[in-house]
This record gives structure tokens, C-alpha cells and sequence, in this order.
């Protein structure tokens, strides 16, 4: 069994994203956000785009799968039922491009929705349009196709749902009950369609622990040592290295 997992990760691949893991595990810990962010490049580097796709939407599941029946009242269903379905209906063409374009494109591509996600939320820009439904089913498309090509579809949505008045509460419940709604199918497609195989769900299996014990870690350890800002900072920072560094990935390992 030792042997199988580690020729699923290529050797040091297996420290490699343990350690990425757990990192991403410290930052949904302390900050709520960027773990899917941090780990999709570096994980399409080691795994390739469809396996990564697979282990860190898996491994997101399971995070959202605990959290959404303590958030589940608070969300706001009159913008998030419509989101989701545009999300679900974009996700196939997302697929078609996971399996149609380049590895080194998808890479690049996440690396830069990473680096551009940081560098607005760093400036402090928000959306200022009204929350239509026509807003909100191209946002929910967007983040599908976004999530199916690269496991990363968040930023769209945090963008919009983060522009509003909402209370904090209600903007967490929304964002966890979004990831609830979409990322179970999204694996189901990816799998079903042979994009990936089952070897990916068995990387999220054995990288699962590290996430919730960084995550502990995360929400316990760092309480009372910093501000709730200098967290978000911090994590924002990694992300913008890691963004940084798939976007020159093949000019700094030359």
C-alpha cells in the first residue's frame, strides 16, 4: 500500500504536496480563502491539469461537505440558485477545455487568474453593478468554466458576492454553500468523462489529513497573534508568490 501511494505522487512529489497541503491548510484556517488557489499550480505541475483538478476540488469537497450544514440557513438561495446552475451548465465546456488545451497553458492561465485575483483584492476593488440575474448567471458561469478547467472558480465569486452590504456571516454561508453545490459534480464530470482517473481521488484521500490539520493548526495556533488583516495579507502575499511563480515557472527552473 506504502509503495502505491508513493508512486501515485513520483516520489518526492509526496512531500512536495504535503507540504503544500498542509500550508493550504494554514491559510483556510486563519484567512477562510486561498487554499484551492495555492494548491491547483502547483499540484497541475506535479500531477498534470485533470488529476489536479480532481484531488483538490476532492479534498475542497469534504471541507464544504462538513461546513455547509452549519452555514445552510444564513445563505442567500435567491442568488446562489441560479449561480450554481449556471456554474453545473458551464462546467462541461470547462472540461472540454482541460482536455483540448496544453498542460503548460493551464498552468500559466491559473497562475495568472491567482496573481490578478491578489492584485484586486490588495488595491481594495469591488464590484459595483447591481446584482441582477443576468449578473448573476454570468458570474456563475464564468466561475463553472473557471473551476472545471482549472479548480480554481472562485475569485469570480468572491469578487461579486463580497461586493454587496451582506453581514460576514451571510457571505461565508454563501461562498461554502456555492463550493457545496458545484463541486461534486464537477468531479463526477471529470471522472466520468475520463479526463482523470481514480488515482486523483486517492492523492485527495492521502493529502486530506495535512489540510485538516493545517486548518487546526491555522484556526488554534495563530488566535491572538495577529490581526485578522495582517492573516489576510499573509495569505494573499503566498498566493502572489505562488501565482508568481507558475506564471515563471519555466524561466526560474530553466
Amino acid at each position: 500500500m506504502t509503495a502505491y501511494v508513493v508512486a501515485l505522487f513520483a516520489g518526492p512529489g509526496l512531500w512536495t504536496a504535503i507540504g503544500v497541503t498542509l500550508v493550504a491548510g494554514l491559510m483556510r484556517g486563519f484567512a477562510g480563502f486561498g487554499s484551492a488557489m495555492l494548491m491547483a499550480p502547483i499540484f497541475a505541475i506535479l500531477f498534470g491539469p485533470a488529476d489536479m483538478v480532481v484531488t483538490v476540488v476532492a479534498i475542497e469537497l469534504v471541507v464544504s461537505l462538513q461546513l455547509f450544514p452549519q452555514v445552510r440557513r444564513q445563505a442567500d438561495w435567491k442568488v446562489l440558485t441560479p449561480m450554481s446552475l449556471a456554474a453545473c451548465a458551464a462546467m462541461p465546456a470547462g472540461v472540454w477545455l482541460l482536455a483540448s488545451v496544453d498542460k503548460n497553458t493551464i498552468v500559466t492561465a491559473v497562475s495568472a487568474v491567482i496573481v490578478a485575483f491578489v492584485v484586486l483584492m490588495w488595491t481594495g476593488w469591488k464590484y459595483t453593478g447591481r446584482r441582477s440575474t443576468a449578473a448573476t448567471v454570468a458570474v456563475g458561469a464564468v466561475s463553472g468554466a473557471m473551476m472545471a478547467t482549472t479548480s480554481v472558480g472562485g475569485p469570480p465569486v468572491l469578487l461579486y458576492l463580497l461586493s454587496g452590504n451582506d453581514r460576514p456571516e451571510v457571505n461565508r454561508a454563501n461562498i461554502v454553500t456555492y463550493y457545496f453545490l458545484t463541486q461534486f459534480l464537477l468531479i463526477v464530470i471529470v471522472l466520468a468523462t475520463g479526463v482523470a482517473g481514480w488515482e486523483a481521488l486517492t492523492r485527495a484521500v492521502v493529502l486530506f489529513p495535512a489540510m485538516v490539520l493545517g486548518a487546526w493548526a491555522g484556526e488554534h495556533l495563530f488566535h491572538g497573534f495577529a490581526s485578522e488583516r495582517t492573516y489576510r495579507n499573509v495569505a494573499l502575499a503566498i498566493l502572489f508568490a505562488t501565482g508568481t511563480f507558475g506564471l515563471l515557472r519555466e524561466w526560474l527552473l530553466g
